[in-house]
Parts: structure tokens; C-alpha cells; sequence
């Protein structure tokens, strides 16, 4: 059911006896059917009133059953202290079908207690899915609810990218306000965990490694300092950098230590700086597509993610390194990056895949979905690329303009293919080593008790990505 009014909405939470100021809740107190109804209007209310509504109840809902946005700041001072080891925390963008998929993710967690892991958009995601970060978090936190998780919740703001065109173009200004109210519309839909990448920015036209990431380091250490300044109280925000661009060459430790030495004099003393780095190790978003649609196997390279790790934690004290772009490597690899000591993988475009080339994908909405991007994507059709390759590449920019029309599949569809990604989540987390990280996570982070949050969102469109960048 979706309310278009608030009076509908506070109606339909009176006969259930709730109060939208709860700070204490039973799970048995909200039903299945209400989470549902409050998910569906956060997401699809033509009123932008009651669609926010429902979002903040959400939100207070979920605190109150202990399901609680947090920071993963402290488990990764512990690790970089070296008093938590053996696992990769997993980081997955959820494009598609996000409320049952984000339940499906939680069903994996509890059965496998699971603590250890991340929801995350990134910044061109929140575009093209037509999902800003208010809508995700209220996705997610309904999810909590429904699969009666508690504990911290961790979100992440992935990839608050800077545009090279618009840097380039003589829009700097511009380009660093749309960051900056970009930070302030996630951090008010409490993201609590925000990775800058300005490794678009870095230029390997100068001779030195401190030329060459400046503009990389200098913009990272400022947006550090903006986030820093707008935490809410008694959080740290965890903040990742990234060094080498997904997709271009392999990141050194030489190159990590011109980034870190430059970022920390940017940054200055007194301010807490990031916990994590991404770096590059041979894999690219989405993969390399081949003609025929099928990807590319990348080759990983696993002694830059254990060398980088071992460099960051000694005399840096972060966290490890961070992999991006592994959704689509072979099965086999996996269990490799909790031996190359890498602190966290990001996963995206394989969750896609398994959604639009599940046998269960009804064959009509697919060819629906080829039409328009027939008819709104053929600019982005390369000279010499084939269907299949124009298909694969082009298919993510369908999401936001069908979103409801996934929504609405058939409940038996849907539970086969969510069903699909339950298992593959299930086997990352093993793969992982992160089953039974439950009581770690427990241990290291402290809930903040002091919601409910306040909302002060920039506009939208302050911070959308031009066209074509991004993942």
C-alpha cells in the first residue's frame, strides 16, 4: 500500500498502536505488512511530504528495534592497530530490486553472524538508479526491520567522485560544491561511512609522485576537513581516499606514500584523517565486456593489496587497502583477499548481472529495457561494438526509468532471483572469512545512542554527476 498523505500514514501507524517518536519497540509491534507500506511510499509517494515522512520513521523505527546507522571508524583503527585480523569487509552497491535485495543481504548476515559488512551507492549510482541517498538508507534500515537485524548498520557513500570534466573545464567551484552537498545530503540520510575519490584528479604528466597525486591528496584532505566539520555528535565518520584510478594502472607503495605524506599536510594535525585506501590492482568497474557480452577474467594483483595493506597499517595506522571492482572475478579468487590482508572489497556490477540475466527475468520486460536503451543510450554506442556489448554496458542507465516496474514483478519471480543473491552473498561471506564477525564488530563499535537524527540536505541537483562519468 502506498500513503500520499501524512494523515493516511499516521493513521494507518495509530491502528497499529505505534507512536512516531518511539525510542524503545518489540519487533512484534510493527508488522510485516507496515514495514512494507513504509518502504513502498519512502520510494514511490508522489507526495515529497509524506515521502519523507516515511523515510524519518523509518529511520526512528529501526533505532528503536537496535538496527542503528553507524561508523565503521573503530573496527578499522582496530585493525590498523593490528588487534583485529583474518578478513575483508564486503561492500556491496545495491543498484537493483535494493528493499528485497538489501533483505536478502541481511537474511546472509544473521544466518551466518555476520557483523562485518557494508551497504553502499555511489555517487553516479544515485544518478542513473534514481535513488538519492535518503531513499537507499530508508531502503536498507527497512530491510533491518523486516529481517529483524539489530546492530550497527553500516552505509557508505562509494566514490563522491570528482568530475574531470567539470575540473578541467574550468568549473572547479562548482565541482567541489556539488561534493560538498552531495557529503551533506549523506551524511543526513545517515551515511556514517563517505569514500572521496579524487584519484581523477591526479596527473601523470609531472615528473614527481607528489606532483602527480596533489591535486589528488590536497582535494581529499578538504573534503576530509568538510565532513569532519559536520559529523554528528560522538561520531567519526569513517572517511576512505583513493589513490590510482579504477582501470588505469597498478598503484605502488611508493606512489601510496606520496598520496599519505601529502594528504596528512594537507589535512594537518588534530584532524582525524581517512581509515582505508583504494587502490588499483587490475580490475576495472563492470569488467572488460568481450563482443559476445561476456567479461573479461581480470588478473589481480595481490601482492600490490598485500604490500599497500602492510605499509598502510605499519606507518599509517589505517585500516589496509581497498579493492574495487571484483564483483565479476572468477569464484576461486575470493578467499585470496583476506590473505592478502586487504581491509575491504567493493562489489556492484556482478549483483546486477545476476539480476537481469537470471532465467527468472521475465523475457518481455528484457526486451522493453533493450528498446529504450535503443532510444535513450545509443550516444554512448562506440564505434565497431556490438549489441551485445553496447547491452551489457548500457543496461545499469535502465534501472531508475524501470525501477518500478521491478518492484512490481510477480512475488514468485522475484523470490527466485533475490533467492539467487541470498546464496551468492552467503558464499562472499565465507569466501570473505567474515562469518562470525558479529561479536568483533560488537566489541569495536559503540552505537550512538543520540538520535534521532535531523535531516539538512542540500538540493538534489546541486550534486548530480554529468553524464558519462562515474562507474
Amino acid at each position: 500500500m502506498i500513503h500520499e498523505d501524512n494523515d493516511s500514514l499516521n493513521a494507518r501507524l495509530q491502528a497499529a498502536g505505534l507512536q512516531p517518536d518511539a525510542r524503545r519497540m518489540q519487533r512484534s509491534a510493527i508488522s510485516d505488512e507496515l514495514v512494507d507500506d513504509l518502504v513502498f511510499t519512502a520510494v514511490f509517494s508522489g507526495n515529497d511530504e509524506t515521502r519523507e515522512y516515511a523515510r524519518q520513521l523509518i529511520h526512528r523505527f529501526a533505532r528503536a528495534l537496535g538496527a542503528v546507522p553507524s561508523s565503521i571508524q573503530s573496527l578499522y583503527e582496530a585493525m590498523g592497530r593490528g588487534e583485529v585480523q583474518g578478513f575483508t569487509v564486503p561492500a556491496h552497491n545495491i543498484r537493483i530490486l535494493t528493499y528485497d535485495t538489501a533483505r536478502a543481504l541481511f537474511r546472509a548476515a544473521i544466518k551466518g553472524d555476520v557483523g562485518a559488512f557494508i551497504f553502499e551507492i555511489a555517487r553516479s549510482e544515485i544518478g542513473y538508479t534514481e535513488q538519492r541517498p535518503s531513499e537507499y538508507a530508508a531502503c536498507v534500515l527497512g530491510a533491518a526491520i523486516r529481517e529483524s537485524f539489530t546492530g550497527p548498520v553500516f552505509i557508505q557513500g562509494d566514490h563522491f567522485q570528482a568530475s574531470v570534466k567539470r575540473w578541467t573545464g574550468g568549473e572547479q567551484d562548482k565541482e567541489r560544491q556539488a561534493i560538498e552537498s552531495l557529503i551533506d545530503e549523506a551524511i543526513a540520510a545517515e551515511f556514517y561511512n563517505i569514500d572521496i575519490d579524487t584519484s581523477t584528479l591526479v596527473d601523470l604528466s609531472y615528473a614527481t609522485l607528489d606532483e602527480q597525486q596533489h591535486a589528488n591528496y590536497a582535494n581529499c584532505a578538504h573534503f576530509t576537513r568538510y565532513i569532519r566539520q559536520r559529523e554528528p555528535q560522538g561520531i567519526t565518520i569513517s572517511v576512505g581516499g583513493e589513490i590510482g584510478e579504477v582501470g588505469k594502472e597498478n598503484t605502488t607503495p611508493d606512489e601510496f606514500r606520496a598520496y599519505m605524506e601529502g594528504y596528512l599536510r594537507s589535512l594537518g594535525s588534530g584532524m582525524k584523517g581517512i581509515s582505508k585506501v583504494s587502490i588499483q590492482t587490475g580490475t576495472s568497474h563492470g569488467g572488460v565486456v568481450l563482443p559476445d557480452g561476456s567479461v573479461a577474467e581480470a588478473r589481480i594483483d595481490f601482492g600490490a593489496l598485500r604490500a599497500i595493506s602492510d605499509v598502510a597499517r605499519r606507518e599509517y595506522g589505517l585500516a589496509g587497502a581497498v579493492q574495487h571492482g571484483a564483483s565479476t572475478l572468477p569464484e576461486d579468487v575470493f578467499d585470496e583477499f583476506p590473505r592478502s590482508d586487504t581491509a575491504e572489497i567493493h562489489l556492484a556490477t556482478g549483483f546486477q548481472n545476476m539480476v537481469f540475466d537470471h532465467p527468472a527475468f521475465p523475457a518481455d520486460l528484457k526486451d522493453e529495457i533493450s528498446v529504450w536503451l535503443h532510444e535513450n543510450a545509443a550516444s554512448e554506442r562506440k564505434q565497431g561494438e556490438t549489441e551485445e556489448q553496447f547491452i551489457y554496458k548500457t543496461r545499469k542507465k535502465s534501472i531508475g526509468p524501470f525501477k518500478r516496474r521491478m518492484w512490481d514483478l510477480p512475488a514468485n519471480t522475484r523470490q527466485q532471483i533475490i533467492g539467487s543473491l541470498e546464496a551468492k552473498f552467503s558464499f562472499l561471506f565465507a569466501k570473505l572469512s567474515v562469518t562470525g564477525t558479529k561479536k568483533v564488530v560488537a566489541q569495536h563499535v559503540r552505537i550512538n545512542e543520540s538520535g534521532p537524527f535531523v535531516r539538512s540536505a542540500a538540493p538534489a541537483q546541486l550534486s548530480e554527476i554529468p553524464e558519462g562519468e562515474g562507474e
